[in-house]
């Protein structure tokens, strides 16, 4: 039949007749054009399911392969490639590794949740009497300034706070903790014999925690996404990992934590925290300067895990009596390293063997050290 003339179709009805219809041909068309008009609109998620497709990419119908044009091909690669990218990203979300988590943000969750219970526990400033009230009141240092008494009480108030790993916040601390010290990019479990490795005395960072609480993380986290003290803190972690000098950096960490504590409760930092109008800044710097005294010390004296009680003793004293020397310290360390002179370590590599820690080793921590005691040390 000419195909400008009419054609007649049978549709069946619903009750079995036949009803002939008559429709006009429409002009010759191509019969390429005419498919891509017939899928053109049909979004790219259909289009392996509908029959056109289906038709043009297997000899159905009388169809050949070959007549296939560019677009079709195109968009049956762009279908595929969309399948393959989502099955891919399907199987890398379970390995994503975490997102680091900056101090500051750790420190914004601790001031939105409700703390009320820990807060009952504090002690802000420690009970004198007698002649020791008399001589604080006289001598000692001055009382920190009423507006600063709630800032200070949030970092007594954090230290009473224990580690939750079931709080994701908590999680993530740990996670930033380890990928900064060791490099890794991948996040670690959350209990394993690998926190030995980064210095804590167990596979439960949890039980090393005892006298600072969550606040030892913070400062640990501190130490290491600060990029003024971040190369301090891989330098002293390599220190506490010298095949001689060895020492457990987190336990170690946790001890400068109790002696910052200390020194705020005593007022020690009063004044620096009255000059400055800040708390939390000034007992993280604290922190560090100490931590950079106890590594000075231990790699210029040459001090091994047996002289850890008396190196933390005199450091307490020294750190409580002179703050703002070791602050100075500290300020002029990070200066040079800024401009690439500072150097912990010295011309002292420690590249002999690096020393995994032993479970054997003893390490007397800052409250473990009985006053006059010349022997006798146990684990923190």
């Amino acid at each position: 039949m000419n195909e400008n003339s009419c054609s007649f179709h049978e549709k069946e009805l619903r009750d079995g007749q036949v009803e002939s219809v008559c429709t006009v041909c429409p002009p010759p068309y191509d019969k390429e054009n005419s498919v891509l008009q017939a899928f053109r609109g049909i979004p790219i998620s259909e289009l392996k399911n509908h029959g056109i497709l289906r038709a043009l990419t297997a000899e159905a119908n009388g169809w050949e392969p070959g007549a296939v044009s560019v677009e079709v091909l195109r968009a049956q690669e762009e279908w595929e490639a969309v399948d393959n990218i989502r099955t891919e990203t399907g199987q890398a979300s379970s390995d994503q590794p975490g997102q680091l988590i900056s101090f500051n943000e750790a420190l914004q969750h601790f001031q939105t949740v409700d703390l009320s219970s820990f807060k009952k526990r504090i002690q802000p400033t420690i009970r004198r009497t007698g002649l020791a009230a008399l001589r604080h009141c006289l001598f000692g240092p001055p009382k920190l300034h009423q507006g600063l008494r709630e800032e200070r009480d949030l970092v007594l108030t954090i230290a009473q706070c224990g580690l939750d790993n079931q709080d994701p916040m908590h999680g993530r601390v740990l996670q930033t903790i380890y990928k900064k010290l060791t490099g890794s990019k991948f996040d670690c479990a959350l209990y394993g014999d690998h926190w030995e490795d980064l210095g804590f005395q167990g596979a439960n960072p949890a039980t090393d925690l005892r006298g600072a609480g969550f606040l030892a993380l913070l400062h640990l986290l501190y130490l290491v996404m600060d990029s003024k003290t971040l190369l301090m803190a891989q330098e002293i972690f390599r220190l506490s990992r010298h095949h001689i000098q060895q020492f457990p950096f987190c336990l170690m960490s946790v001890n400068i934590t109790r002696i910052a504590i200390q020194a705020l409760r005593e007022e020690c930092l009063s004044r620096e925290c009255n000059r400055q109008q800040k708390v939390i800044p000034v007992v993280n710097s604290f922190y560090a300067a100490t931590f950079l005294r106890l590594a000075h010390v231990w790699r210029t004296q040459q001090k091994t895990i047996a002289d850890s009680g008396f190196v933390l003793k005199d450091l307490e004293v020294l750190a409580k009596k002179s703050p703002r020397r070791l602050l100075k310290t500290l300020e002029i360390y990070l200066a040079g390293v800024s401009k690439g002179q500072a150097s912990l370590l010295g011309t002292q590599k420690c590249c002999g063997p690096q020393a995994s820690h032993s479970k054997d080793l003893t390490f007397t921590g800052v409250c473990d050290l009985p006053p006059h005691s010349s022997k006798g040390t146990r684990l923190i």
